[in-house]
């Protein structure tokens, strides 16, 4: 799936954490947060990626989003 033209590698892993955001399927979360930075997705990217999903999925799973990728990004950097 990931290497399947089309969409950037970068691209699939926005796709992949907003819906993993929507769905509140914090499980996998952490691991495609870390993807999603080697894939080139800064955090400020990240930040407005929560943002708007909070107006659309609600703030619950935005704000625990946001918890997560704390976590993650202090064990990365």
């Amino acid at each position: 799936m990931w290497e399947r033209p089309g969409l950037s590698k970068r691209d699939r892993s926005l796709i992949t954490v907003a819906t993993l955001v929507a769905l509140y399927r914090t499980n996998e979360l952490p691991f495609h947060l870390a993807c999603a930075r080697e894939n080139g997705i800064s955090k400020d990217e990240l930040a407005e990626l929560f943002t708007h999903l909070a107006f659309y999925a609600g703030w619950p799973c935005a704000m625990t989003a946001v918890n997560i990728a704390m976590e993650v990004l202090a064990e990365t950097e």
